[in-house]
């Protein structure tokens, strides 16, 4: 081959490997025109349980793909639609609205936002232009019940809900029928006669954030005999676990039950009085629609619900840590039975009461 061949091939080389370059970098470029956007419930984006999971799943997302994200904490519900204008103003592809108080806003937005994208986490919204992702709560709150109900030597339990809605009350009503499945004695305090109101070891914080709240509530349970107090109530719970820590420091063999995370490991310095924490996998749920809008597959006008079945709630991991074996053995039997569909866990006190 001659000077001037070998030169022309060298230039075709150089130009081809130019043009694929140049894909590579356009592909990047659009990854990083993409802004995903997040807006918190009250509590907080570190409230160790609900919405750091919600983070959780979109900063993975973002490691993986390299999309711009930004968030914005809710301090109150005032702040709701306002906070989810913001993100779409600053031209979010998608945005999240993180929780079912949330619902009322999303709607509002993003009706007078067609051309937009939303995701929201516990609620419906019917919008074509929003992806609805909820989950079965009262599934893995039963395994929680069955552990309560297993380790409990004072015969009485206790639950901790943030507000008194119908999401929260799937919590409870779980919670409820999975102690009343091992313990029917423990159930007692959990259920209601009538089916509408709490029973008496029930008690809601009517906040996600108060922490001094969730330590008043917890007190005022392991005063009145229970030992096992399970919590749905976001950053409430950290109050929950103070007051267990505290009592058992001084003697008091009490335990907690932890939401959302695996809080065992989110609030470490707590571990030793967690028995287990019920995962509700919302960072899952975040980051599957985060990837969906970087592979361009976002499905609006779609409901997504998780339970056990589809692996979207569970059992925290470290739960063999102070749960012995033999109860997380039960457990997993009682997990099956439900997935096989042998068992129907109730979503509302009412549904508790009728249970067998």
């Amino acid at each position: 081959m001659n000077k001037k061949k070998v030169v022309a091939v060298l230039t075709a080389v150089a130009v081809v490997a130019t043009l694929f370059v140049g894909c590579g970098t356009k592909k990047e470029a659009a990854k990083s025109d993409i802004l995903i956007g997040l807006s918190t419930d009250e509590g907080g984006l570190n409230d160790k349980s609900f919405n750091q999971s919600a983070n959780e799943g979109v900063t993975k997302a973002k490691e993986e793909d390299g999309f711009n994200y930004k968030f914005i904490e809710s301090v109150k519900k005032e702040d709701y639609a306002a906070n989810l204008e913001s993100l779409v103003e600053e031209g979010a592809n998608l945005t999240f609205a993180i929780g079912f108080q949330m619902a009322d806003a999303m709607a509002e937005v993003a009706k007078n936002h067609a051309d937009k994208n939303f995701a929201i986490i516990d609620s419906v919204v019917e919008l074509p232009n929003v992806a609805s992702i909820t989950f079965k709560e009262q599934e893995g709150s039963f395994l929680m019940g069955i552990i309560a109900g297993k380790m409990t030597k004072t015969n009485k339990v206790g639950f901790i809900g943030g507000k008194d809605f119908d999401l929260i009350n799937r919590f409870e009503a779980g919670f409820a029928a999975g102690v009343k499945a091992v313990n029917p004695e423990a159930a007692k305090g959990l259920t209601s006669t009538d089916g509408k109101s709490a029973g008496t070891t029930v008690k809601y914080a009517d906040s996600f954030g108060d922490t001094v709240k969730g330590y008043e509530l917890a007190k005022s349970l392991y005063q009145d005999g229970c030992d096992v107090v399970y919590h749905a109530a976001g950053g409430v719970g950290i109050g929950l676990f103070k007051a267990a820590k505290e009592l058992k420091d001084g003697g008091k063999e009490v335990w907690a039950i932890g939401v959302d995370m695996d809080q065992s490991l989110t609030v470490p310095e707590y571990a030793d009085i967690i028995l287990s924490s019920m995962m509700k996998r919302v960072d899952t749920a975040t980051y599957n629609q985060s990837k969906s809008i970087v592979k361009n597959e976002f499905a609006g006008g779609t409901v997504t619900t998780l339970g056990l079945k589809e692996q979207g709630v569970g059992i925290a991991p470290t739960s063999d840590k102070n749960v012995p074996k033999a109860i997380l053995d039960e457990v997993k039997t009682f997990e099956d039975k439900v997935i096989a569909g042998d068992i129907v866990v109730p979503a509302t006190r009412q549904e508790v009461i009728d249970f067998k």
